[in-house]
């Protein structure tokens, strides 16, 4: 089955651009050749199968050493490599349809300006979530303006009176009607 799954051509293409094995200083097990391993990789993803479920029988290995060792190659860059290598050959094979295959996303293509250097709305440079409104550009949910379900114990926010992060003393108000809920919840 190993090599129906990783034919002669394919291992040609994929065995450059596996690092190689390093000698263990201790000795120990010889480790699983990666052509088989490759193709128990193959197996789990083409079948959908959980990794602890590969049968040892089928000269695999382990699911736990074959998905020990994608990690280990995804970090050493080898499936980027090998995405990158298989696109080459299908281009100069002239296999790619450019008509159909030319559109780009955020995941392989970076943003044109930086992404991550640009500033908000209003002049802050948070990342990651968004801010409640009543956090931003001076919206309140306790003066009925928008919000964006963010806010935690907005009822008490409205019944309070005033925003939690503007007014001081609604502040205060609405730690206090947090610490009565608590209490009261025991």
């Amino acid at each position: 089955m190993t090599k129906t799954l990783v034919t002669d051509e394919l291992w040609a293409v994929v065995e450059p651009l596996l690092p190689p094995e390093t000698p263990k200083p201790k000795g120990g097990r010889l480790r699983i050749e990666a052509r088989a391993i490759l193709a128990g990789i193959l197996f789990v993803l083409k079948t959908g199968i959980p990794w602890e479920m590969l049968p040892k029988e089928m000269g695999y290995g382990s699911g736990m050493t074959c998905w020990r060792r994608l990690r280990e190659w995804q970090a050493t860059g080898v499936w980027e490599r090998f995405h990158r290598t298989l696109l080459d050959h299908s281009g100069e094979a002239d296999r790619i349809d450019w008509e159909r295959a030319a559109a780009l996303d955020s995941a392989s293509v970076p943003a044109p300006s930086g992404g991550e250097d640009r500033a908000q709305t209003d002049g802050s440079r948070q990342t990651g979530l968004k801010a409640p409104p009543c956090c931003r550009r001076g919206g309140c949910p306790a003066r009925g303006e928008a919000h964006c379900g963010q806010h935690p114990r907005l009822a008490d926010v409205r019944r309070v009176g005033g925003c939690c992060r503007t007014d001081p003393t609604a502040q205060g108000q609405l730690q206090q009607s947090a610490q009565a809920a608590r209490e009261a919840a025991r």
